[in-house]
């Protein structure tokens, strides 16, 4: 396991396009070690909801997608 994450997560992860926001996400999250909970709690969504944007099975919605974009971008600079 990699900071919590299963391995079929991580996994899963690594087997979609980072294009995808929720996969992008993903990855930073799982490089820093920031759980699916207080991801979850940061953009007001499920648990369930964070999985699937990790996995790419589902978007953010354009408001949450704001959201994430500026994360992302805040801490990689």
């Amino acid at each position: 396991m990699s900071h919590g994450y299963s391995q079929s997560l991580v996994q899963a992860n690594k087997e979609v396009s980072a294009r995808l926001l929720g996969v992008a996400l993903g990855r930073y999250c799982i490089k820093q070690g920031i759980s699916v909970s207080d991801t979850a709690e940061r953009f007001g969504v499920s648990r369930m909801t964070v999985y699937m944007w990790f996995k790419g099975e589902r978007n953010p919605n354009p408001a949450v997608a704001t959201q994430i974009q500026r994360y992302i971008k805040k801490r990689r600079t």
